[in-house]
């Protein structure tokens, strides 16, 4: 513990300001976006990335809006095609830590549409080794085996009338 005895307020202030600024540093803020993806079947799109199951999403581009965003990730990391935007159904923070810098990616997630029988194909590249159609009573068994911002998104995508009809 440092202690600053000084009698210039000024001073003091600048002591415990240094003091506090080595103990937290704000994290860098990531934006990404994504979808929940729901095909004519009412079956929502999962991927297996990296261990866990999670919903496509990626990092904004300079130059694109959040919802452009949104429909790249998921035709990138899915390879469906002519995906229906919806509304937004919530945004989720990950805290992080990656090449030793704190990371707070902020995720704005919509819901989405496919429509017809399209190929999936995961995008290898990303780690995303399978992608899987998921109906609603089987939801349990994958999201047990995911992230909290994704069991969140999920249920909050459930919970409202965000879903496209």
């Amino acid at each position: 513990m440092i202690i600053c005895v000084m009698r210039d307020t000024n001073l003091l202030a600048i002591c415990e300001y240094r003091f506090f600024a080595k103990i937290y540093v704000m994290p860098e803020r990531i934006t990404a976006a994504g979808g929940i993806v729901e095909n004519e079947d009412g079956k929502i799109l999962f991927q297996y990335r990296r261990g866990k199951w999670d919903l496509p999403k990626g990092k904004l581009e300079e130059g694109e809006t959040i919802e452009e965003c949104a429909v790249r990730e998921v035709e990138e990391e899915t390879g469906l095609r002519n995906i229906i935007l919806g509304e937004l159904v919530g945004i989720t923070h990950h805290f992080y830590t990656e090449k030793q810098k704190e990371i707070d990616k902020e995720t704005y997630w919509y819901a989405m549409k496919a429509n017809g029988e399209q190929q999936l194909v995961p995008q290898l590249q990303e780690d995303i080794l399978e992608l899987r159609w998921i109906h609603e009573n089987e939801l349990q068994e994958y999201l047990s085996d995911t992230y909290p911002n994704i069991i969140e998104i999920v249920e909050k995508y459930f919970d409202s009338d965000n879903q496209i009809n």
